[in-house]
C-alpha cells in the first residue's frame, strides 16, 4: 500500500476533483448507487459553492465541486458524447475523457447487474484484448481487462475496470505520436 513510483514518491491518486450540477444528486448517485462513503464536506467561502469527497479505498478519494454559477456541460468537448463503441468518444485536449474505478474481476458482472437494476444504461462487460478492434465478445486468454461503462447524472463517463493480468514490459509496444490536431497555446 505504501509503494511509491518515481522520484517524487507518488503513491497513488489522493483525489480527482470534478464538477457537478447538483451536489445532492451527486451524493445520491455516488453514495447511494455506487456505495462510495461520503467522507468530507466543505462549504466554500462567500457562498461560492461546495467541495465534497468520497472514499475510493486505498487512501484515494473522488471529489466534486458544486458552483452555483458553473457553465453547463460540453459533451464532445469536455467529455465524450457516447460510451465506447456507441458513438464518438473523443474529447478535447486537457479534458477528462473518463474515470475508471478498479474492481476485482469476480465482482464485475454483479456490479453491472446492480447498475442496471438502478436504471443506469450500461455497456459491457467489454473484454479488452490486443486484437485490431481492441475488444472481443468472447472471454479468451488474450483478454487483459474487462470493463463496464456508464454515465453519471452529469454525463461524466465512468468505467468499472478489472485487470485480468498485470501489465508487463511486453505490453509497451507502441511509439508515442508527436504533435496534435490542435496547436498548443
Amino acid at each position: 500500500m505504501n509503494e511509491t513510483t518515481g522520484p517524487l514518491g507518488i503513491r497513488g491518486v489522493n483525489h480527482l476533483a470534478l464538477v457537478c450540477a447538483d451536489m445532492a444528486r451527486t451524493v445520491d448517485f455516488y453514495q447511494g448507487v455506487l456505495g462510495l462513503p461520503l467522507v468530507k464536506t466543505i462549504e466554500l467561502p462567500g457562498g461560492a459553492g461546495q467541495h465534497f469527497f468520497f472514499d475510493l479505498g486505498n487512501g484515494d478519494s473522488l471529489a466534486f465541486f458544486w458552483f452555483p454559477d458553473a457553465p453547463g456541460p460540453a459533451p464532445g468537448v469536455a467529455a465524450p458524447r457516447a460510451l465506447p463503441g456507441l458513438g464518438d468518444l473523443r474529447s478535447a485536449v486537457a479534458s477528462m475523457n473518463h474515470l475508471a474505478f478498479h474492481v476485482a474481476p469476480e465482482q464485475l458482472d454483479e456490479a453491472a447487474r446492480r447498475l442496471r437494476r438502478a436504471g443506469i444504461e450500461v455497456l459491457g462487460p467489454v473484454n479488452h484484448d490486443d486484437s485490431e478492434a481492441g475488444w472481443s465478445l468472447e472471454l479468451h486468454p488474450g483478454v487483459f481487462m474487462r470493463s463496464v461503462y456508464f454515465f453519471d447524472p452529469d454525463g461524466i463517463c465512468l468505467e468499472l475496470a478489472a485487470w485480468l493480468r498485470r501489465p508487463g514490459p511486453q505490453d509497451v509496444r507502441h511509439e508515442p505520436h508527436r504533435g496534435s490536431a490542435v496547436p498548443a497555446t
